[in-house]
């Protein structure tokens, strides 16, 4: 960076905001976020689970707790983030794999863009996400 430029700190908004960038990028962002979401819940978890040592009682009333309706909701929102993650990481773990990229290229400017070659791939796999968050849903509010 010269001296006379100003230093370029977009701080949380350039992290989560991606301007011009593809529906992947939106993707790489959903995956992080469903990554800590999901490790927020592993440490909710061992504290939920290490209460069973306050008794009997306080158990029970913790379970009792979490039957509720604002906890059935936050538990689908659980597996939603889980579903999304799992399967984004099927899509990523494909991509990376190189299995939907087609044959390799000379690289000749302008470069050619391999994402439009995965592109049908990641609409199939969200779709599939997005079935089985209802169909995780369906069971979870009618049972």
């Amino acid at each position: 960076m010269k001296n006379n430029q100003p230093a370029r700190r977009l701080g949380l908004r350039g992290w989560v905001y991606a301007g011009k960038y593809s529906f992947e990028r939106y993707l790489y962002l959903g995956h992080r976020l469903s990554g800590l979401g999901l490790v927020a819940y592993m440490v909710l978890h061992i504290v939920e689970t290490a209460n069973r040592m306050r008794g009997e009682q306080a158990w029970a009333e913790l379970m009792a707790l979490f039957a509720s309706p604002p906890f059935k909701v936050i538990e689908y929102l659980l597996f939603a983030l889980a579903v999304f993650h799992a399967m984004n990481g099927i899509r990523l773990f494909l991509v990376e794999l190189a299995f939907f990229s087609g044959k390799p290229q000379e690289p000749v400017y302008p470069y050619k863009s391999s994402v439009l070659k995965h592109r049908p791939l990641t609409y199939v796999v969200m779709i599939l996400a997005g079935l089985l968050m209802a169909l995780g849903g369906s069971s979870l509010f009618f049972p």
